[in-house]
């Protein structure tokens, strides 16, 4: 059993910052990726904010490329989202995702946190 446990959303004002993270927790073997994404309004399809697979380089939404940095500790099997220079439409429900197996002959899967709230306004 894997669970992720998201925290550090909130109400920020434009131009602010916020720092979300994201730790898992139980039978890891082998982390493919840790991810963030969010949906902007209910009927929004879920969006891809930033990915890092491991050995390689992080990926961005152009909509956050120089404001968003995607972060990871290994050891402790954390992902962070440093979020600058907030902007109104960054306001979203933002989830962590982690691509991971839970033994070695286990397929990589999904797993996703439960989702915080980042509210962007004056």
């Amino acid at each position: 059993q894997v669970q992720l446990v998201e925290s550090g959303g909130g109400l920020v004002q434009p131009g602010g910052s916020l720092r979300l993270s994201c730790t898992a927790s139980g039978s890891i073997a082998t982390i493919y990726m840790m991810g963030w994404y969010r949906r902007q309004i209910p009927d929004k399809e879920r969006e891809m904010v930033a990915k890092d697979i491991s050995g390689g380089t992080p990926v961005y939404a152009d909509s956050v490329k120089g404001r968003f940095t995607i972060s990871r500790d290994n050891s402790n099997n954390t992902v962070y989202l440093q979020m600058n220079n907030l902007k109104p439409e960054d306001s979203a429900v933002y989830w962590c995702n982690f691509v991971l197996k839970t033994t070695q002959f286990a397929p990589f899967r999904d797993y996703w946190g439960q989702g915080t709230q980042v509210t962007v306004s004056a």
